[in-house]
């Protein structure tokens, strides 16, 4: 069992749980991570989400001749570290060849995605198809760690597929002395329809301690702010808690001293945002990406719904800077 960075952020949180940012398709992109070490860790080195994880990443396109774009997806700068390449794939020698590319990159942990529910993912039998095929999960997971070398391999997965398959799933990923097992705590059946089984932690808590007590738990599902998920991880038994939907428009999330963010606050943040998103991945990417943010950042205020309908009909961040100037100037 290789823990590397892991061993540093058990030791800090000691006691107390620690927190990390999920990683979400066209969510958690170099722009998104900044924005988030900027207003979350305030400058400081283990201030805000104790961990960074990328999107999830196709190690078979990076294995192909097109690999330089998905490259793209993999950037990330010095202030967001200790930061982790999550990765997908049902072949073992792509994962091995893709995990040899994210050590080259300095990454400080690898990730390997089993939960997720789309369908194009699964009918590539990787994500939350693994959860059905145990030994080729096996076999992708020992190509993880030839190629990932001296850095840390770590999975994310779900209780189940269509049903609780604690005893037998997360009990068999536990046999393979995972540095770190992060949990969804809903079933692949549920997706996100149904809140996450908090109350379920604990056995997977007790197959942790008698099957591999050096392998660290992260929970997943539900957690709303820090106090939110301090208390799930503590009434759990969790080691640590994994926030997804909770970060949009809330930057501040990881931020313990940050009580209460103005409306002009929140909007010229997301202008930086969008002007960063713009700049660092404008060539790659549809700037449509950037309006589900807008969602969640325009919210709550006198004349957000009229400033959300004209925030969704721009098409690039200096339309955004128009429309974000003329309604701070109204206020």
């Amino acid at each position: 069992m290789i823990k590397g960075f892991w061993d540093g952020i058990k030791k800090r949180s000691g006691t107390e749980p620690f927190f990390v940012m999920a990683p979400l398709a066209d969510v958690t992109d170099i722009a998104f991570r900044e924005i988030i070490s900027k207003y979350s860790r305030q400058g400081k080195e283990y201030g805000g989400p104790a961990v960074l994880w990328t999107e999830f990443v196709s190690a078979d396109g990076l294995c192909s001749p097109g690999r330089k774009v998905l490259e793209r997806d993999l950037a990330y700068t010095e202030g967001q570290r200790p930061i982790v390449a999550q990765l997908f794939t049902a072949h073992p020698d792509k994962m091995r060849e893709a995990c040899t590319l994210v050590r080259k990159l300095g990454f400080d942990g690898i990730d390997i995605n089993m939960g997720c529910p789309d369908k194009s993912i699964e009918k590539q039998c990787a994500g939350a198809a693994m959860i059905k095929n145990p030994e080729l999960a096996r076999e992708v997971i020992k190509s993880a760690r030839e190629g990932a070398l001296d850095i840390p391999v770590s999975v994310k997965t779900r209780i189940g597929y269509n049903k609780n398959e604690i005893e037998t799933w997360i009990a068999f990923l536990l046999e393979l002395k995972l540095p770190v097992l992060t949990v969804h705590l809903r079933t692949r059946k549920e997706m996100s329809d149904v809140p996450a089984h908090w109350n379920l932690m604990p056995s997977i808590i007790a197959l942790r301690d008698k099957i591999s007590p050096e392998t660290l738990i992260i929970g997943n599902g539900d957690a709303m702010s820090l106090e939110d998920g301090r208390q799930k991880a503590i009434v759990s038994g969790a080691d640590g808690v994994m926030f997804g939907r909770a970060i949009f428009g809330n930057p501040w999330l990881f931020d313990t001293h940050k009580k209460v963010v103005s409306t002009r606050e929140r909007l010229e943040v997301m202008l930086e945002h969008t002007m960063l998103f713009e700049k660092l991945l404008g060539d790659i990417k549809n700037f449509a990406i950037m309006k589900k943010h807008y969602k969640a950042y325009v919210t709550g205020f006198d004349g957000a719904k009229e400033l959300r309908v004209k925030l969704m009909e721009t098409s690039s961040a200096e339309e955004v800077k128009k429309i974000v100037g003329e309604y701070l100037g109204s206020i």
